[in-house]
């Protein structure tokens, strides 16, 4: 599977941005595009160029959305540039949208804003099924991974053994996402900030500052024990097959394309599953997301029908589920496809 696919390699002159609002619109902004343009999560990514096939099936005549994986952060930056045929109009992320993130949006005349939960993943660890059948807990993960443990010092640790004495001695190893996906974002906060949580004197750390309490929880090493391998989840999994001591980061849906060559690792003793993931039981289970620009609802054909063609198939046993995305709770996807109809605009204040 590709990560970065032009579904389209060009964009006709067909429909011109004129509902795009005020800011952005004009100013150089005021070009045509006949195609949706969505960029963001890696993660996301498979699931969206599925909706991509789905709704070119059924709507003949529509050209394909163009889907770009640039990793949650890098197509946040993209989608909050501004409003106009130039800008993306979805962002994928497999993070909630941060404040800071809407500030900026906000800032650049994205005013309106449509949030729309598709389903759930699980930040899977893995390895290969040669591997040493690690057992790991989010303060192993962290000890093994954070830069200053604690604030105590460099991490000097070499193997797993020297972390948990249950763990055999082999090298740490771990290839993971880079600092712009969504993916970094969810080890950071479901399992590093976990882990670092663990030592009580985080958490007066996090009461007293909270700058230095995320420097020294979220903070991963650059000695080469953690390797950043970009926003192509497949080039992990290849270099688990070449490497059967190391761990690899991913979303849970790459665990289960590659369930013949890779095995999973569990966190808390509990595997990433689809139930587990499902149910929140799995500890790095996460939900993904869409954001959508109101004003180019209108302006953008098919716009509204490839939304539509996630809600039509975002339930358990659906097309996206088949291709590994997790069913969201039926009260979840309810509220969500009345987001969808209604178009509701994002409350920026509940943000963090």
């Amino acid at each position: 599977m590709k990560h970065f696919a032009l579904f389209a390699a060009t964009a006709a002159a067909a429909f011109t941005l004129t509902g795009c609002g005020d800011q952005g619109a004009g100013g150089g902004a005021g070009g045509t595009r006949d195609q949706i343009r969505a960029v963001g999560s890696s993660t996301v990514y498979p699931f969206a160029t599925a909706a991509a096939e789905l709704f070119v099936q059924g709507n003949p005549g529509m050209k394909s959305p163009i889907i770009e994986s640039t990793g949650t952060g890098g197509g946040m930056k993209l989608f909050c540039a501004g409003v106009g045929a130039q800008h993306p109009d979805i962002a994928n992320a497999s993070r909630r949208m941060k404040k800071s993130e809407f500030d900026d949006c906000q800032k650049n005349g994205v005013k309106d804003i449509i949030e729309v939960q598709i389903g759930v993943d699980g930040l899977a660890f893995a390895e290969s099924k040669k591997g040493p059948g690690l057992k790991l807990t989010p303060k192993i993960v962290y000890e093994a991974l954070a830069a200053n443990p604690y604030g105590k010092g460099p991490n000097k640790t070499q193997n797993w053994k020297d972390v948990d004495p249950s763990l055999p001695a082999t090298p740490i190893s771990v290839f993971g996402p880079p600092s712009t996906s969504g993916t970094r974002d969810s080890l950071a906060e479901l399992i590093l900030t976990k882990g670092c949580e663990s030592d009580p004197a985080m958490k007066a750390l996090k009461d007293k500052d909270e700058d230095e309490f995320k420097a020294t929880c979220t903070r991963v090493r650059e000695d080469g024990k953690y390797v950043d391998s970009g926003e192509n989840d497949n080039l992990i999994v290849q270099k688990l097959g070449a490497n059967p001591q190391a761990v690899g980061v991913f979303g849970f849906s790459f665990l289960e394309e590659n369930k013949d060559t890779l095995k999973d690792v569990p966190v808390n003793g509990i595997e990433a599953t689809y139930e587990t993931v499902s149910t929140g039981q799995y500890p790095g289970a996460r939900p993904l997301y869409l954001y959508v620009k109101k004003a180019h609802m209108t302006a953008i054909p098919g716009l509204q029908a490839y939304l539509n063609t996630f809600v039509a198939n975002w339930a358990p046993n659906g097309a996206l589920t088949k291709r590994g995305m997790v069913a969201a709770p039926e009260d979840v996807r309810k509220a969500n496809a009345e987001a969808v109809k209604s178009l509701a605009v994002l409350d920026g204040s509940k943000l963090k």
